[in-house]
């Protein structure tokens, strides 16, 4: 067991076995779907911590992604880990382009809406995945303007006008009513 780095994300999660030879099934949060193999040893968040282990084989099928971990080929051994989820270290990640960010860089950031004087909506508590685009959840905070949930179109230039990680905050052209 290793202890986990400050800067670890969730890029997946363990969904079952599958078969009787220790493959699991595999629930990844990557956009596409592969790209979770680029991080290898995974560190499964388990109830009795955390363990380090590597895929050494996997199969993309119509039902989703399977995978092997080395050293594990027995279905029971394979279950203990259950639902666990998959975390990496943040400074795994592809560095991005300029103007694009991880949805974990967004989680936690103060929306500021400019639509007349700027007031500040509330805090990004997660993102959703609608198809046409991601979605802002704002819930809301000590200091601001009132106690209401909102969710804001993650659209850069109609919606979203700035995104500042060293402010932590989102400014954003959205009418405080809705």
């Amino acid at each position: 067991m290793a202890d986990v780095p400050s800067t670890s994300i969730v890029v997946g999660q363990l969904a079952g076995v599958f078969g009787v030879k220790g493959w699991v099934k595999v629930r990844s949060f990557t956009q596409p779907e592969k790209n979770i193999l680029e991080y290898n040893p995974w560190r499964i968040k388990t109830a009795t911590g955390i363990k380090t282990l590597e895929v050494d084989a996997y199969n993309l099928r119509p039902q989703g992604l399977v995978v092997h971990f080395k050293g594990i080929d027995d279905r029971d051994i394979a279950a203990q880990f259950g639902r666990a989820e998959i975390e990496v270290d943040a400074a795994e990640l592809p560095e991005l382009p300029a103007g694009d960010y991880y949805w974990h860089q967004l989680i936690g950031l103060k929306v500021i809406t400019e639509e007349g004087a700027p007031q500040i909506l509330g805090v990004v508590s997660e993102m959703l995945e609608t198809g046409a685009n991601d979605v802002l959840v704002v819930r809301p905070s000590p200091d601001s303007i009132d106690a209401r949930e909102r969710l804001v179109p993650y659209v850069p230039d109609l919606y979203v006008r700035k995104v500042d990680l060293d402010a932590r905050a989102i400014y954003v052209m959205w009418d405080p009513e809705f």
